[in-house]
């Protein structure tokens, strides 16, 4: 019973995510951090290196110099899974890389460069067998896992509506004008793909309509915009939904809402009643019933489900937030990877993360959106 051994790429200086995705992977004791290449400078590397403690001989240059120097090493000792933090384009071959060469992967969101990418990623995955995660983050949240429960329980009845928000404010200038590394590649085509705005924020917000209402996509009808003046790819837009059942929905998401932060919400709608989750009170989801009165039902209360209470972490009333959510994430992932590796099965409520085909549907999200924003006809098929 050891911790599992994980290796990051990404995730140096003047990164954001990096940091979260070493507190989540850290929040349970089950991985530890021993090796990794933090930077395409391999100077800033070895500076990220030092300040994570990690040994000198086992932070490198690049990813392929990381993950053919980690499998010569002895099977007790080298990384067992990669944690990859980079932007976009630089998410397909680290992965294809890692798994081929029989490491697990954990990948930051959207999956891959292009769709095309993603469909050969989901290719390696199956042929490897190996664990894949893709950290829709707000999915780990105890609460939207709950309203996932009630929906697939039927007890709302048939799904009829579903509406799906992200508002930022983040954007609202053109900061990607200034020294803001963020703003720098998440506007940049070259590194963020074809979209802004909906690949960074609006693939969460799609994940979570089909996440939360169990339901696929089949038509969208998109208007994408670039608001501020000198900007490449989108910071704006709404996307109207159709899915497998019949269901209607409605997705907004935008980076330039001035003065918003990330208050993702999501309202899913039945014949029988409705749940609505917002991540500003993550702990909170409002359940209303056509004939009865309201609900509210709590984070680390004995009446959830399983998978809310798998993934709750203290008592009631104690706020659990963002990172929390994204430890969820890395514990279903690493419970999974250590009931593999001894051979066992894994429980229903460990495999509960997102995968390979949440990845390739956010992928087709993003070009069928960009596709429907740019044509005359305006609905489009939700191909893959």
């Amino acid at each position: 019973m050891k911790k599992l051994r994980m290796g990051m790429i990404g995730g140096g200086p003047g990164a954001f995510i990096g940091a979260v995705h070493r507190i989540a992977a850290n929040m349970d004791g089950q991985i530890e951090l021993v090796c990794g290449v933090f930077s395409s400078d391999a100077a800033k590397s070895k500076q990220a290196g030092e300040e994570l403690f990690l040994a000198p001989e086992r932070v490198y240059g690049s990813y392929k110099e990381m993950i053919e120097k980690e499998k010569q090493l002895p099977e007790d000792v080298r990384m067992q899974i990669v944690s990859i933090v980079t932007p976009n384009h630089v998410h397909f071959e680290p992965s294809k890389m890692a798994l081929e060469n029989g490491f697990h992967v954990i990948l930051d969101k959207p999956m891959t460069f292009t769709l095309d990418e993603a469909k050969a990623l989901q290719q390696v995955v199956e042929k490897t067998g190996k664990v894949f995660c893709l950290t829709h983050t707000y999915t780990g949240y105890p609460m939207v896992k709950q309203a996932k429960q009630m929906v697939k329980s039927g007890v709302l009845g048939k799904i009829r509506k579903i509406y799906v928000e992200y508002p930022q404010g983040w954007l609202s200038t053109f900061l990607e004008g200034s020294d803001s590394k963020q703003a720098s590649w998440r506007t940049d085509p070259k590194r963020s793909g074809i979209a802004g705005c909906m690949g960074d924020i609006g693939t969460h917000a799609f994940n979570m309509a089909e996440y939360v209402s169990g339901l696929k996509t089949t038509k969208i009808c998109a208007d994408l915009n670039i608001v501020v003046e000198g900007r490449q790819l989108d910071d704006d837009g709404a996307v109207l939904l159709k899915f497998d059942n019949g269901a209607t929905g409605v997705l907004f998401a935008s980076q330039i809402a001035a003065g918003e932060e990330n208050n993702v919400k999501v309202r899913v709608y039945g014949e029988k009643g409705g749940v609505e989750w917002q991540q500003q009170d993550a702990n909170t989801l409002m359940v209303k019933w056509l004939d009865k009165p309201a609900e509210i039902y709590r984070t680390g209360t004995g009446y959830v489900s399983s998978y809310a209470s798998h993934n709750s972490r203290t008592p009631a009333g104690h706020p659990e937030g963002y990172l929390e959510a994204f430890a969820n994430l890395y514990r279903n992932f690493a419970l999974t990877v250590r009931a593999k590796e001894n051979g066992e099965t894994p429980k229903p409520e460990w495999l509960d993360f997102p995968g390979i085909e949440d990845g390739l549907r956010g992928m087709a999200f993003i070009e069928n959106v960009v596709k429907s924003g740019k044509s005359e006809q305006k609905w489009t098929t939700f191909d893959i």
